[in-house]
């Protein structure tokens, strides 16, 4: 499967800084356009590909207007941009054009760009990170301040003298205006990006909101004014910043699922040169034909097969189960397995580049990008009040002062009072305040909400999709037939894997219990356990390995076994399985019952995959499926206009997990599949996946109470402030009664019992 999957882009987000990286506003397109990346491109076969670090990306509008910008040139065939990342992919044909005009045509476009360098990206991430939350702590004691004041000054009224109240003004002056114009200036140099290369964005009103508010404070401030608007100019930008701030941090966070996949990446090898020489080399230095020793805990290096010996290995990676497989000669290997138990030479195939480990971080990638574009509500919301609102503000300035004569100040402060009485706050907290009532919920009840549109997505999601080994399962092999054992065989076996740490031969020792181990114990790679016990010699291992065995016949073609043979009595069979969580059958049920259509994809074998959605009684199963084959499944659903949340555990569940329209992992998943997964729940049971489907339907519910709400009050107060009825103070008190009302109806959410939700939430 194509690690190209994209989906047509939506509008921009609220506060899209469509431009430059804050913190940098000097490094504009200028020295961009200067560097020079033809060193950077690769050139095989007449096609021409690079990679370039993109800055100032944030929304799903952001890409669009790249990816068009680059589809532009000559000869482009692909140009694909990961938001998470920053890493945008360009592969073209021809020389209709020098590397250089890529360079140009993002500088064009409003943003900077550099040669991909992972080190660097992280680096400019954390300066902007930084840049925010500095940004932040100058709004947030500036806001706590000059609301202090504001308020006695509306407290003291008619009995505050001219004095006092100047005193007030003045000290809210020197507080706010140099902490506004310090906070401000993420969104001043994105406006000011985006209008000098002929574009606009939700920065632009924000900026223009924060002058207007500033400079109408200090015309009525020497002018003798009763009212300042500090203090909405600071509130504004506060609250602007914290979803900002947020924002960067899970972008943030959505990298670390590739970059934990690819720390399973072996950095070196030795490659077996014709004679015999062995030689340390960096992974990246093998090439396809190479040789390359893998002693036992050794990871391959890059795809390939085996040539020479016989071991076990660790492709938990490619599989998700933790049986070890056995590898013989003309057996693939894939990048990232382990080998377990004896020398392997395996042959490369590929190079780092192009292995599987890549493939599934370029997979992580695509799927994020899938995510980047994805239109929140308040988004939407947003990109129907900008206008409107602005229009009416400026029309409202316009009919006082040509049509009425009110005068340019009178003209002035009505439509002042139109901008502070529609100002998004209340639209602007409906969603976050609804967001961290319910993280909060889900936090008590073991569920760790990673992305800041997670419940949004998983409320819409119709379709549920499963891993099964440690995800359904417990992820380990359980003996079950310990009760038709023979007395002392569980013993006698027991004292010889006390020695091995291979899966089955623990889950033996756990159910024997403390013991000791067998005289002269010792382990055979790929065979099985030899020792000593009373005088007689005695295996355990595979069937081949205690020697002639009467295959038993039980219909059970799901179960793993491994024999016991004492001196020349009959062997004994020893039969396990990967048990299910005791709770899934419940949970699974309680899912259909909300609705969602259930599906298992798995690694394992047929007979295992099957058995396991026979008694849980998932209707839909796939077995056998691969990292890649899991991901192209969801592409499957989501081409269908299924909305899908994916469940998982394993490395090889990242990929399908990041191209997910929502995921879910538990907390003891592996690194990589818990960074790429938006919700963690933790503890042994599957109950708070069904606690989050109903919180996160909840939420959506009190979401759109609250955007009616909102525009249940503009189109109320509009008309009065449009009509002069609606002076700038009475517009502030209503804003922040508005800003209250949705906080309230959030917090009916935390309200609410445990488990479940009403009837009218359980369904999608």
């Amino acid at each position: 499967m194509s690690a190209e999957l994209t989906i047509k882009s939506g509008a921009a987000g609220l506060g899209c800084p469509s431009g430059l990286e804050p913190g940098a506003p000097d490094v504009l397109g200028e020295e961009s356009a200067l560097i020079d990346p033809a060193p950077f491109v690769r050139r095989r076969n007449g096609v021409s590909e690079l990679e370039l670090a993109v800055f100032g990306a944030k929304c799903a509008g952001c890409i669009a207007k790249i990816e068009s910008a680059m589809k532009k040139l000559d000869g482009m065939e692909r140009a694909r941009l990961n938001l998470s990342t920053g890493r945008l992919s360009l592969v073209w044909r021809g020389a209709a054009f020098a590397p250089r005009m890529v360079m140009q045509a993002l500088t064009e476009a409003g943003y900077r760009a550099a040669p991909f360098d992972p080190a660097a990206i992280e680096s400019d991430h954390d300066t902007e990170g930084r840049f925010l939350l500095r940004s932040l702590g100058v709004a947030g004691f500036a806001m706590a301040n000059v609301m202090l004041l504001s308020v006695s000054v509306w407290a003291g009224g008619a009995d505050m003298g001219p004095g006092t109240r100047g005193l007030m003004h003045w000290a809210s002056a020197l507080i706010a205006i140099p902490a506004a114009l310090y906070a401000a200036r993420p969104f001043f140099y994105s406006a000011w990006n985006a209008l000098r290369n002929m574009h606009a964005n939700m920065d632009v009103p924000i900026s223009l909101a924060v002058i207007l508010a500033l400079s109408m404070s200090v015309y009525e401030f020497f002018a003798g004014g009763e009212h300042t608007y500090f203090d909405a100019a600071v509130m504004l930008l506060f609250f602007l910043l914290i979803g900002r701030y947020l924002d960067h941090r899970l972008r943030w966070r959505a990298r670390a699922a590739a970059r934990d996949l690819l720390a399973m990446q072996a950095t070196t090898a030795r490659r077996l040169g014709a004679d015999g020489v062995i030689e340390p080399v960096a992974a990246r230095a093998i090439e396809p034909g190479d040789r390359v020793l893998l002693s036992p805990g050794d990871r391959a290096p890059v795809d390939g097969v085996i040539v020479e010996g016989e071991s076990h290995a660790d492709v938990s990676l490619v599989t998700g189960e933790s049986a070890p497989r056995k590898l013989r000669p003309g057996d693939e290997i894939h990048a990232g397995v382990v080998n377990s138990s004896a020398r392997l030479v395996m042959r490369a195939r590929a190079t780092v580049e192009n292995s599987l480990i890549a493939d599934l971080a370029r997979l992580i990638e695509a799927g994020e990008q899938s995510r980047s574009r994805y239109v929140r509500l308040a988004d939407r919301a947003a990109a129907l009040y900008v206008p409107i609102v602005h229009t009416l503000a400026l029309a409202t300035f316009l009919g006082w002062w040509l049509v009425f004569d009110a005068g340019v100040r009178a003209s002035l402060m009505t439509a002042v009072a139109v901008l502070i009485i529609t100002c998004p706050c209340a639209l602007g907290l409906a969603a976050p305040a609804v967001q961290v009532v319910a993280t909060g919920r889900l936090f008590k009840r073991g569920v760790l909400v990673k992305s800041g549109d997670a419940l949004e997505r998983l409320a819409e999601a119709d379709t549920m999709v499963f891993d099964k080994t440690g995800t359904l399962t417990l992820g380990r092999p359980t003996l079950t037939n310990r009760e038709a054992l023979p007395a002392g065989a569980l013993e006698d076996a027991a004292s010889l894997a006390r020695v091995s740490r291979h899966p089955l031969s623990r889950a033996v020792v756990e159910a024997a219990g403390p013991g000791k181990a067998a005289e002269g114990a010792v382990e055979f790679p790929g065979l099985g356990i030899e020792g000593v016990s009373g005088g007689e010699r005695i295996r355990f291992g595979s069937a081949e390995w205690v020697g002639e065995v009467e295959r038993v016949s039980d219909g059970d073609g799901a179960a793993l076994e491994t024999w016991l043979r004492r001196g020349e009595a009959p062997p004994v069979r020893f039969v396990f399985e990967d048990a299910a969580r005791a709770d899934a059958a419940d949970v699974i049920r309680q899912l259909s019952d909300r609705g969602l259509s259930l599906e298992l994809l798995s690694g394992d074998r047929k007979e295992a995959a099957a058995a396991i959605a026979e008694r849980l009684g998932l209707p839909a199963w796939r077995a056998g499926v691969s990292p890649q084959d899991k991901a192209a499944r969801l592409g499957e659903l989501r081409a269908a206009g299924a909305r899908a949340a994916m469940v998982g555990d394993g490395l090889n569940d990242a990929p399908s997990l990041a191209y997910a329209h929502v995921s879910l992992s538990p907390g003891t998943a592996a690194d990589a599949s818990q960074a790429a997964a938006d919700f963690v729940y933790l503890g042994g049971g599957l109950e708070p996946i069904a606690e989050a489907v109903d919180v996160s339907r909840k939420a959506r519910r009190r979401v759109l109470e609250n955007f009616a709400f909102a525009a249940l009050y503009n189109a109320c107060a509009i008309p009065l402030a449009v009509l002069g009825f609606v002076t700038p103070l009475i517009a502030a008190l209503a804003m922040s009664g508005s800003s209250m009302v949705v906080t309230l109806n959030a917090l009916r959410l935390s309200a609410n019992g445990p488990g479940g939700g009403d009837s009218a939430e359980r369904s999608p």
